[in-house]
C-alpha cells in the first residue's frame, strides 16, 4: 500500500506513527478500488463533493483548539482555574503546530482518523483520473490496475 504515497513531505504525516498512516493509505486505497470497480461517474462526483467538504488536520485544530480554549474560559470563571490553564495549554499546543506544522494535537486528531490536506486531494485527484477528468487511465487491467494508476497519477 505505501508505494503509492511515498514521496509525501507532509509534516503532519511525518510525524505520525506509520501504522496511522498505513490505515488511512488502506481506506483511501479502498475508497479509489471501489470507484474503479462501480465506474460509475455520477457516484464518483457525489464522492468527490463529500471529499470537497471533508475538514483536514489543520482546519480541524484551528476550530477545534480555540472551542476548547474559549470553553475552558468562559467554564473557568465560574469553577476555578483549572479549566482556565486547559485553555492556556491548548493555545500553547496550536502555536506549537502552527510553528512547526505537526504536534501532539496533530496527533492526537489523526488517531481519529482526520487526515492531511494532501491525503484528501490525493484521493480527489484519483477519482477525478478515473472518471476521466485527465490523463487517460489504461483500461486493461480490470478495476484494480485502474485503481492503481489513478493512485500513481494522482501522486505525480
Amino acid at each position: 500500500m505505501e508505494s503509492w504515497n511515498q514521496t509525501s513531505t507532509d509534516a503532519v504525516r511525518a510525524h505520525a506513527p506509520s501504522t496511522m498512516n498505513q490505515r488511512i493509505d488502506a481506506h483511501v486505497e479502498s475508497c479509489v478500488r471501489f470507484m474503479a470497480e462501480q465506474g460509475d461517474r455520477s457516484e464518483m462526483s457525489r464522492y468527490l463533493e463529500k471529499l470537497e467538504h471533508e475538514w483536514d488536520v489543520h482546519r480541524t485544530l484551528v476550530v477545534g483548539v480555540p472551542a476548547v480554549a474559549l470553553a475552558g474560559l468562559l467554564l473557568g470563571r465560574e469553577s476555578g482555574r483549572g479549566l482556565r490553564v486547559l485553555g492556556g495549554i491548548t493555545l500553547g499546543l496550536l502555536l506549537q503546530h502552527g510553528l512547526t506544522g505537526f504536534g501532539p494535537l496533530s496527533v492526537l486528531v489523526r488517531a481519529l482518523g482526520v487526515r492531511t490536506r494532501r491525503e484528501i486531494d490525493l484521493e480527489k485527484f484519483a477519482i477525478k483520473a478515473l472518471r476521466g477528468d485527465f490523463e487517460r487511465i489504461p483500461n486493461d487491467g480490470g478495476p484494480l490496475a485502474r485503481a492503481n494508476a489513478a493512485l500513481v497519477a494522482a501522486q505525480s
